[in-house]
């Protein structure tokens, strides 16, 4: 594993820990404002964690297969 996908893996780690907190952050009640700002930023967060996961994981299979 290359240093630049190891990498890649701990951004996306944090991502993806970071969207999931704020979207378990929903369970309690709040503002409207806190609930959209936190469902927004959540999701997007998940989700770039979720790709980058999946872009490291093709670039680790490209690597080790080349």
């Amino acid at each position: 594993m290359t240093p630049g996908i190891a990498i890649m893996y701990a951004v996306a780690a944090v991502f993806t820990l970071i969207g999931a907190g704020l979207l378990l952050a929903l369970v309690r009640p709040g503002s409207e404002g806190r609930v959209y700002a936190f469902r927004m930023v959540g999701i997007m967060a998940l989700s770039l964690g979720v790709v980058l996961i999946m872009s490291a994981s093709a670039m680790w299979h490209w690597s080790v297969s080349a």
